[in-house]
């Protein structure tokens, strides 16, 4: 098949290069998500995409974006790929009204949105004096770095003995414990945390290590720059963690996989596992709020906590900063020490992390019994030290670039909001089992 089709128009009305995997990758992205893994038969379908695109703009026009996804849903519904075809319908119906939210400038209140608790992060703001940029380098211009890093520590720390205490009530019936929250929220910290309270008050735990749970790599979405896709609970064998997990609850014994991540290769039926009547199951996942998760497991035997940094101060022209925006040099900072992963690339892959959350994480954040903000308002003097000219010199990389406009928006907003702060370089006033050290570096927890 030769094909003619060279650009295609962005809904931002750029035009960049024509690139058939972009197809073939949003049609495997859409199998993932039903449940399959067949690479080929997504290649064979967007050969009928192309083909198809070929015919309609003969003339040496360029289509739209919008114009190849109505002829990938045409082709997967010919195909009778009909789970398929509604999984990419509804993901560009959410992909449509995200974007329309932003538009209006989320004019309307957002259900996924936990009201109650960010009025009582932002009232311990204002009464901290911790609401805006300017009041916090006014408060480090006093010295008053040290404090306001007590009085950070103090209130997650609050949340995590209320969530325990809550835990404690309801272990009658509990059988598991899952935190869960968007990446680098904290949920490493907050779960070894939740266990050292709780096992002071005598109870015993085990931990379900949810990565051993991957696919084999080269089962995921993969983009043209070579990037996977994992972010998403599909990366993950839902129906195997939901066996395992209801096998024991019920006190069965289950033979959990490897998965080695140096291979990308996941064995199974490796190490055995087993809940004593007294013990409790510790599960930290991105997805663990997600129904297909745990969807045999009775309501009572788990208790699901949820985490967000839900940092209440206003940044740069009156606007709040970004709770993706924290979570981003988090991870950065993180992967850049634990995983081999430099900064950059982790801001051009958080595309997909943002992307993931927004339609399977966050959307499920208001069936967790309890909400726990990770957010410490020192982190961004921190961040200002540590950051502020990689992100001044990523937003000049990729300004014009129509590939990695996600990128550049990110990278220009957070470095408006870097440059606003009083950087501060000196961490020692950080305690050494703070959530933040998950990310920093410094803790004296065992994250193993």
């Amino acid at each position: 098949m030769t094909n003619k089709i060279t650009h295609v128009i962005k809904r931002s009305g750029a035009i960049v290069p024509f690139n058939q995997e972009r197809i073939a990758n949003a049609i495997y992205r859409a199998v993932v998500a039903v449940g399959g893994r067949d690479k080929e038969t997504a290649k064979k379908l967007s050969d009928q995409v192309v083909e198809i695109l070929n015919e309609k703009f003969s003339g040496g026009t360029t289509p739209h974006i919008e114009d190849i996804q109505d002829i990938v849903e045409k082709v997967l519904i010919e195909n009778k790929h009909a789970k398929v075809a509604k999984e990419f319908i509804l993901y560009r119906e959410d992909a449509a009204k995200r974007r329309e939210a932003e538009a209006r400038h989320h004019s309307k209140p957002n259900e996924s949105i936990p009201w109650a608790k960010i009025w009582r992060n932002l009232d311990w703001a204002v009464s901290h004096n911790l609401h805006t940029v300017e009041a916090l380098n006014e408060r480090i211009a006093r010295g008053e770095f040290a404090h306001i890093v007590h009085e950070s520590e103090n209130l997650y720390e609050d949340d995590v003995s209320l969530a325990a205490e809550l835990i404690m009530e309801r272990l009658n019936s509990l059988r598991m414990v899952m935190i869960s929250g968007p990446s680098s929220s904290g949920k490493t910290t907050t779960t070894i945390k939740l266990e050292q309270k709780l096992t002071k008050k005598g109870f015993r735990f085990k931990a379900l290590n949810v990565d051993h749970y991957f696919f084999d790599l080269e089962l995921h979405p993969q983009d043209e720059f070579g990037d996977y896709d994992f972010e998403t609970p599909q990366a993950l064998d839902l129906p195997l963690i939901n066996e395992h997990l209801l096998k024991l609850a019920n006190g069965e014994e289950v033979l959990i996989p490897s998965y080695n991540f140096k291979t990308g290769t996941r064995t199974l039926n490796v190490t055995p596992m087993k809940l004593e009547k007294d013990e409790l199951l510790l599960i930290d996942s991105l997805h663990g709020l997600y129904p297909d998760f745990s969807k045999d497991i009775p309501a009572d035997m788990k208790f699901k906590l949820y985490l967000e940094p839900l940092l209440q101060m206003k940044g740069p022209g009156g606007k709040y900063l970004r709770w993706t925006d924290l979570r981003l040099i988090r991870r950065m900072l993180r992967d850049s020490v634990h995983r081999a992963y430099n900064p950059q690339q982790t801001l051009e892959h958080w595309h997909y992390v943002r992307s993931s959350e927004l339609r399977n994480i966050i959307p499920y954040s208001n069936t967790a019994d309890f909400i726990i903000s990770s957010a410490m308002p020192y982190e961004i003097p921190l961040y200002a030290h540590r950051l502020l000219d990689k992100f001044s010199e990523w937003e000049q990389k990729y300004k014009g670039d129509p590939l990695r406009i996600d990128a550049y928006e990110r990278a220009a907003r957070v470095y408006r909001v870097l440059k606003s702060v009083t950087p501060v370089a000196d961490d020692s006033p950080v305690p050494e089992d703070s959530v933040l050290r998950e990310f920093i570096g410094g803790s004296k927890l065992d994250y193993s």
